[in-house]
C-alpha cells in the first residue's frame, strides 16, 4: 500500500542532509562540550556552529540561543523564568496546551493570567491584548502561528504593545518557524521558542531564544551550560541536526520554498473543496503558514475520518483529543465560535519539506471518496437529493 504523510505538524521526518551531520556525532564525535581536550573542543565547536545557524533564522545573535528539549520545555522556560508569583500575564485562548497548562499552573501559585479570545478566523486582536493590560503585568505570551489552523497572529503589533507598556513578549513561533521569516528584532519580543521536530531536525531538541539582557530565571539547576540558563550536558547529535535543519529552512525561505509549498496546499484544499459538497476552511480569510489547512466536513467526525483515511494510505490529523475515553472537539475551533458538531468534523491536513506534487493527488483523490463512504452511514447527514425534497 502507498502511503502518504501529511501531519507535518505534529511532526516531520529528518531530513537525509540533517541524518547525515548528526553521525559523526553518534560515532567519533561525540566528546563532551564542556570538556577542553580535543574530543570536547569538536563538540564544542559544533554546537556553536549550529548555534550560529538557528540564530540566523531567527535573526538573533548566537549568544541569545539557549538549546533545550525541544518546544515544551521553551514555551515553560520562557514563560515560567520572567513570571514571579503576583504577577499578571497575558495569553490566548488559541495556545498550545505547553502554554496553556504553565499558565494554569501559574494561577494556581499565585499568579494571574487574562485569557484572549480571538475572531472567526482563528485571529487574536491586539487591542484587546491592550486592553488588558493592569500595572502589575509582567508577561505577554502570544503565539506566532496556531499549531491546529495555521493562521497567524499578528506578533509584530503586539511587540509594540509590549514595548510600549514595559513588559516582557514571549511567543511561541514552533509552528512559524522554518515556514515563514521569523525576525526576533521586528517582531520585538523578548523570548520565542522553536522545536526541532517541527522543521526535520531530530525530536527532543529545541530552542529558546532570550533577549540580551534579559534575565530569565533558569527551570533546570546543575552545570553552568547555556551561559547559566540551562544545565546539563548539550544533546550534541540533536544540536547538530537542528542547526543544519535551521540551515536548511534558511536557504528554502530566501528561495521558492513557500510559495511552492502555498500553492500546493492550495491545489490540494481546493480540489478536495471543489468535489466535496457542505465543507469549508477554518481559518479562511486569514494569513496562514502555507504548509497548513484544516477542512470541516459535515456529517463527518475528525477521528472517523482520519482512521478511515489512515486506512488507505494517507495520514492526517483531527483537531480532536481524547481525553478519558470522551473525544472532545478542538480548544482552538470552539474558541473561534464554532459549533461543538462543526468543531469534530475537522481534519488538519499539514505538508512538510519532503511533500511531492504526486502526494498531493493521492491525497485529493481519497479524501472526498472517504467523506462520501462516511456520510453514506453517517445517522445525521442528509445527502444532497433528500436536502432538495
Amino acid at each position: 500500500m502507498r502511503r502518504v504523510y501529511l501531519d507535518n505538524n505534529a511532526t516531520t521526518p529528518v531530513l537525509l542532509e540533517v541524518f547525515e551531520a548528526m553521525k559523526p556525532f553518534y560515532l567519533e564525535g561525540f566528546g563532551n562540550a564542556s570538556s577542553i581536550h580535543h574530543y570536547g573542543q569538536n563538540a564544542r565547536a559544533a554546537v556553536e556552529k549550529a548555534r550560529g545557524h538557528v540564530a540566523a533564522l531567527l535573526n538573533a545573535r548566537p549568544a541569545e540561543i539557549v538549546f533545550t528539549s525541544g518546544g515544551t520545555e521553551s514555551d515553560n522556560a520562557g514563560i515560567f523564568g520572567l513570571v514571579s508569583r503576583g504577577d499578571h500575564l497575558i495569553t490566548s485562548t488559541i495556545e498550545h496546551s505547553a502554554v496553556l497548562k504553565t499558565c494554569k499552573r501559574l494561577e494556581e501559585t499565585g499568579c494571574e493570567v487574562t485569557y484572549i479570545g480571538v475572531n472567526g478566523r482563528c485571529e487574536v486582536d491586539p487591542e484587546e491584548v491592550r486592553k488588558a493590560l493592569r500595572p502589575n503585568t509582567r508577561l505577554i505570551s502570544i503565539m506566532m502561528a496556531n499549531n491546529e489552523t495555521g493562521v497567524l497572529q499578528p506578533v509584530e503589533e503586539i511587540g509594540r504593545i509590549a514595548q510600549e507598556a514595559d513588559v516582557f513578549f514571549h511567543t511561541d513561533a514552533v509552528q512559524a518557524a522554518g515556514k515563514v521569516p521569523v525576525d526576533v528584532a521586528k517582531i520585538g519580543c523578548d523570548a520565542l521558542s522553536i522545536s526541532g521536530h517541527k522543521i526535520h531536525a531530530p525530536q527532543g531538541t529545541g530552542a529558546l531564544f532570550v533577549k540580551k539582557g534579559t534575565l530569565i530565571q533558569p527551570l533546570i539547576y546543575g552545570g553552568s551550560h547555556e551561559r547559566q540558563r540551562r544545565a546539563g550536558t548539550e544533546n550534541l547529535p540533536g544540536i547538530v541536526g537542528l542547526g543544519k535543519a535551521a540551515e536548511v529552512a534558511l536557504h528554502w525561505l530566501n528561495g521558492s520554498g513557500p510559495a511552492e509549498m502555498s500553492t500546493e496546499r492550495d491545489r490540494l484544499q481546493n480540489t478536495i473543496l471543489r468535489a466535496v459538497d457542505d465543507a469549508g476552511v477554518n481559518g479562511e480569510g486569514a494569513q496562514r503558514v502555507p504548509n497548513t489547512t484544516n477542512l470541516w466536513f459535515e456529517g463527518c467526525e475528525g477521528e472517523a475520518l482520519v482512521i478511515s483515511l489512515d486506512l488507505k494510505g494517507l495520514a492526517v490529523s483531527s483537531g480532536a483529543a481524547c481525553s478519558s475515553g470522551a473525544i472532545e472537539p478542538s480548544h482552538v475551533l470552539l474558541a473561534m465560535g464554532m459549533p461543538h458538531q462543526r468543531a469534530r468534523s475537522s481534519i488538519r491536513i499539514s505538508l512538510g519539506k519532503q511533500t511531492t506534487p504526486e502526494d498531493i493527488d493521492f491525497a485529493a483523490k481519497i479524501v472526498p471518496e472517504a467523506v462520501s463512504r462516511l456520510r453514506e452511514i453517517s445517522p445525521v447527514y442528509r445527502q444532497p437529493a433528500e436536502k432538495t425534497r
